[in-house]
């Protein structure tokens, strides 16, 4: 029997890092795109985006500058298209709403929980910013709760979900959360094949170790059976090992520099493209193969990237 297919994921900026942590971070409409791009190029079937002011790099909400770059990619790429639902920890539910539901994407991510999401320790390692809004925004996550409560989980789903045809990359920073998402497939609300995306190594979430990794998989097979594909996250310096123990369990994986800025120890990713290829290089010698973009729409059951509204 064949080993299924694994899907990357390459989440290209995301909303954690700043400026001053790396200056290969895509902040433009044009470098968000074209690294986009070479990640697809690379072997990643899924582009999880999102947004920045390329003023100063600082998260942004605008659907304008999301129509910059999601064209360009769509031109140039089939890989399906992700857009964030969970902007930033200082967007509101509907400034995080407002890009997706004007583009109705493939995929949408959506964070199975509200959750406090901190990356504030970062802060006391950075002697100068790049920009004066850096320093306060990571070290305003000591007190800042992501909010997502059973009400706006079902508000997204509904609006953007039933709404949009959009499907969803659930989120799942703890346990608790794949409870949450069991509420929602009880509640006829969340339909298979579910995509659960498993995070590990953020502040506030579970933690990095190997045997979390086993236990939130485990949790899942109790919960969901086969009706769900399993997809692994983890942050900073614990990425490519979790990973490459998640792919020999089965799982999808997923890069990017919103995840981890680094490509090895003490070594800064000179982009997202290097760590799609070093994940690659990893399935290559686990004996597994990557699924096309395609492939990928028919394991999730995706409407298409010509029901998109971009």
């Amino acid at each position: 029997m064949a080993k299924p297919k694994v899907i990357i994921t390459c989440a290209v900026t995301g909303a954690i890092h700043t400026p001053t942590m790396s200056p290969h971070l895509p902040l433009t409409p044009e470098s968000i795109a074209r690294q986009a791009i070479d990640a697809a190029k690379a072997g990643a079937a899924i582009l999880h985006l999102h947004a920045r002011d390329p003023n100063d790099g600082r998260p942004s909400a605008d659907p304008e500058a999301f129509a910059k770059f999601l064209g360009p990619i769509k031109e140039a790429t089939d890989a399906v298209i992700n857009i964030t639902s969970g902007g930033s920890t200082k967007m509101t539910l509907e400034e995080r709403m407002t890009p997706p539901l004007r583009f109705k994407p493939e995929m949408a991510s959506l964070n199975m929980g509200s959750m406090n999401f901190s990356i504030h320790p970062v802060a006391n390692k950075i002697k100068s910013w790049k920009y004066p809004w850096e320093k306060a925004y990571v070290e305003g996550t000591e007190d800042i709760i992501f909010r997502n409560t059973f009400r706006d989980i079902r508000h997204i789903l509904r609006e953007l979900g039933e709404g949009c045809g959009t499907r969803f990359e659930f989120e799942c920073y703890d346990v608790g959360h794949l409870y949450n998402l069991a509420h929602f497939v009880d509640a006829g609300l969340v339909k298979p094949p579910f995509f659960v995306q498993t995070i590990f190594g953020i502040l506030g979430g579970i933690g990095p170790d190997p045997q979390c990794v086993t236990f939130m998989r485990d949790t899942a097979n109790r919960l969901f059976g086969n009706d769900y594909q399993w997809s692994v996250l983890a942050a900073g310096r614990h990425q490519m090992p979790l990973l490459t123990q998640a792919a020999v369990m089965g799982a999808n994986v997923r890069v990017g520099l919103e995840d981890s800025l680094y490509l090895g120890r003490g070594e800064l990713a000179p982009d997202n493209a290097s760590q799609v290829r070093k994940i690659r290089r990893i399935l290559d010698e686990l004996g597994l193969e990557v699924a096309t973009p395609d492939e990928a729409r028919e394991m999730l059951k995706l409407k298409g990237s010509r029901e998109v509204g971009f």
